[in-house]
């Protein structure tokens, strides 16, 4: 079924969009808030760290990428910093992402559990530990521009178990190509966005 829908039409239609330049040097975007239920404009600026840009690597490119891996199929090199979505025919979608900082890399085969749109964010008890400010958000966030979740988050599963990482958007574009996260995956959100729309729940997830 998931290759008869990524034929080369729906490729290469992905690859007119995917190609054209959609966050490096966009400073505002429009987004729908839901905890408002309006359209806001959201200043990424305010956001990016001092002379710090998203570097062309880590712009989503369709690119040649041969694996025994099945379509549909999720791979994050976390040593380069690309998340690939696996396409028929030795080609895949690559995009940038934000990793893991030193001791909180890690490596496996996951799947996705479920998705979720604007989610919610709660702050793991040992994230409140290392961040005690965090406990106001013990209850859970809720969805935003301001949510570190982003737009869209993919909820990691090993089996039936949440792993408690995900692949998720941000607040902070500037970080993606970084080492910076507590384990999770970070995208802009106009990438998880599209990785959302892809992927199927269940499918599998490789870390490297």
């Amino acid at each position: 079924m998931l290759k008869s829908l990524l034929s080369r039409s729906l490729i290469a239609g992905l690859a007119l969009s995917i190609l054209a330049p959609v966050f490096a040097e966009a400073r505002t975007y429009r987004m729908f808030d839901p905890s408002s239920r309006k359209m806001v404009t959201v200043d990424t600026s305010k956001n990016r760290k001092s002379g710090r840009t998203v570097a062309k690597e880590f712009h989503r490119t369709i690119v040649a990428f041969a694996t025994p891996e099945a379509p549909g199929t999720v791979i994050i090199d976390s040593a380069t910093r690309h998340l690939y979505f696996v396409l028929p025919g030795d080609m895949a979608i690559r995009f940038g992402v934000g990793v893991g900082r030193d001791g909180f890399r890690w490596s496996g085969t996951v799947r996705v559990g479920r998705k979720a749109e604007w989610p919610t964010w709660t702050p793991p008890t040992d994230m409140i530990k290392r961040q005690p400010e965090l406990v106001k958000y013990a209850g859970g966030m809720a969805g935003g521009p301001a949510n570190p979740l982003g737009a869209r988050a993919l909820y990691l599963y090993d089996g039936n178990r949440d792993t408690m990482y995900r692949i998720h958007g941000t607040n902070e574009p500037w970080s993606i190509g970084q080492n910076v996260s507590s384990g999770c995956l970070r995208m802009v959100n106009e990438d998880v966005t599209e990785l959302h729309a892809l992927v199927e729940t269940g499918a599998k997830v490789i870390v490297y």
